[in-house]
This record gives structure tokens, sequence and C-alpha cells, in this order.
């Protein structure tokens, strides 16, 4: 009996051991990835709104059609009700909006990625989108069905950056050594982005299909770690006042925090003028969203934005 006990004893001593060992590499393997391209994080904010009104207004029309959009939802087909309400509500703002579902439903129409898991899901569309539109669009907006974006605040916080530049973009999230732009408010990658991307997939040492450790990471960590070998560093989108454009969170839930933190400044406390996105809406609060955003007008009142994002030729925006 004793005999028996210490082997047991001896077998978990070695099996902890094991899987320490293997997190350790897992971890390592991470941080490979800083010493390769030393990075310092640093903060994006939105054109000033005076910049804007130096520019001609043959400037302001040309510069307002080069910007192309192209949106990629994830979808599973539990998200049939979300995905119904977001190919109603603001993906028509998108130049381009496609759904990738994890298998075929006959609802909608979707690219079957045949697979359940999101980082591979997310992979094939990043792979399907670049093979076939890098010629046509500039900047890939990948988002949950849970999520509600507002193109043209996009389009603006875009205004002056360059997607031949290495740009990822939304709401970032620090993770030990690993910052990464989180899935819940939206990632946003420009076609230079892309490109160093799909150079990757094909190599597992640097951008495997199931991540580097024993344990499983989630997609948007692992998206971060490939990019990190391309040399795509992840970076926070805020606004000309610091606040963040991506947001993780519902309009209402935001606000709800701001009258418990900032009792006196709920507004200001809340949210960003500028918001690009908010996230974790029912398929109502997307058609409401939808009548604040774009539908709602005060009368009397004229709106004298310096600049209007008309569709591009052959866009899908309406």
């Amino acid at each position: 009996m004793l005999s028996e006990s210490s082997s047991f004893l001896k077998g978990v001593m070695l099996g902890s051991i094991f899987c320490a060992l293997i997190t350790m590499l897992g971890h390592i393997r991470i941080g490979h990835g800083n010493r390769m391209h030393h990075h310092e994080h640093h903060h994006l904010q939105a054109p000033n709104k005076e910049d804007i009104l130096k520019i001609s207004e043959d400037e302001r029309m040309e510069l307002s059609k080069s910007f192309r959009v192209y949106c990629i939802i994830l979808v599973k087909p539990k998200d049939v009700s979300l995905w119904a309400a977001v190919k109603e509500t603001w993906t028509k703002h998108c130049d381009k909006a496609e759904f990738f579902s994890s298998e075929n439903v006959k609802v909608f129409e979707s690219i079957n990625m045949d697979t359940n898991d999101m980082w591979l899901m997310m992979r094939k569309a990043y792979k399907y989108a670049f093979d076939k539109y890098r010629d046509q669009y500039n900047w890939f907006f990948l988002a949950r069905p849970t999520t509600f974006a507002i193109i043209e605040n996009l389009k603006y916080f875009l205004l002056k950056k360059d997607p031949s530049q290495p740009f990822y973009l939304g709401h970032t999230i620090k993770s030990g050594d690993l910052e990464y732009v989180g899935m819940e408010g939206g990632i946003v990658l420009s076609i230079e982005s892309m490109k160093r991307l799909n150079s990757l997939l094909n190599i597992p040492e640097k951008c495997p299909e199931q991540g580097g450790m024993i344990w499983k990471i989630s997609e948007d960590k692992q998206l971060a770690v490939c990019l990190k070998y391309a040399g795509v560093f992840a970076e926070n989108a805020e606004d000309a006042d610091g606040k963040d454009v991506f947001n993780t969170k519902s309009v209402g839930l935001s606000i709800k925090e701001a009258m418990t933190y900032h009792p006196n400044q709920v507004v200001e406390g809340c949210c960003s003028d500028m918001a690009v996105t908010f996230n974790g809406l029912t398929p109502n609060q997307m058609h409401v969203m939808m009548y604040g955003v774009y539908r709602l007008r005060a009368f009397g009142h004229i709106f004298n934005d310096a600049l209007v994002f008309l569709p591009p030729n052959g866009s899908d925006n309406d």
C-alpha cells in the first residue's frame, strides 16, 4: 500500500511540474514577440474638427469617398435574432458587410466557415476577406452580432490614418505582457495589417491555429499574438478628449455606471460624442439605437458637420 501511495504522489508531482513547464513555455512564446519588436503602446485620437475645416471643399469630397470599410460579422445559428437585427440596422452603412457563420444556415445568406471554433472562424474570415477584397477596401472592421457600430464615426476617426500603415485599433486590454484589442468593442485592421496577418497564417510557429499554450486562449488574444510577430500592435482609439470610442458595454449600462460613479457628470462620465461602437445589445436595442443615431432629429436644429461621408461607387452603403 505504502509503495502504491508513494508512486501515486510521485506521479502527481511529476504531472504538476510538467504542466507548469508547458505553461511557462507558452508564455515564453508570447514574450518572444516582445523581444522581436520593441513597441511602446500609445493611444490614437480622432482628428480635431478645426483641422477638418482647413481642408478645401473639393478635398473633403474626395476624402469622404476614399474610405471603404468592409465589415465582418462572426455569427452562429443561435444568434439568428441578433443576426437579423444587425442586417437590418447598422451594417447597411458599411461599404460592404458579410456574415461568416459556423455552419450553413438557410435563413440568412452567409459564408460557411464550417467550424465552431471562434479563432478558426476569425482566421478563415480574415483570409477570405483579404483574398477577395484586398484591392477594393482599405479598412476591415470585425464585430460580434451583439455589437452596434456607427460607421460614419469610424470613418471620421480614421480620417487622418494611412491604411498603408499597420493599424490595429479598438478597445485595448492588457493581459500580462500582451496588449490586445478586445473583440467585444470591435476590431479594426488596415489593409497593411491584413497583408501582414495573412502572410503569417500558414506559419504555425508564428500564428498557430490552436495557440502555443496548454490552455486555449480567446480569439482576440490569439490575433494579437499573431500580429505581434508581424510588427503590428494594439492601439486604443480615443476621441480628442481622451474618451474611448470603442465601447465594450451598451449605452444603458454605461449610463448606469456613470450615474453611480459620476452622478454630477452623467453624460460627460458616460460616453464619447464620437463613439464608434457599443456592445451587449439585444435585437430591440439595435433598432432603438438605429432610431436614436440616424432618425431622431430636433426640428429647426441644423447640423453643420464639416465632412459628409458619401458612399463610394459600387458601395452597398444605403
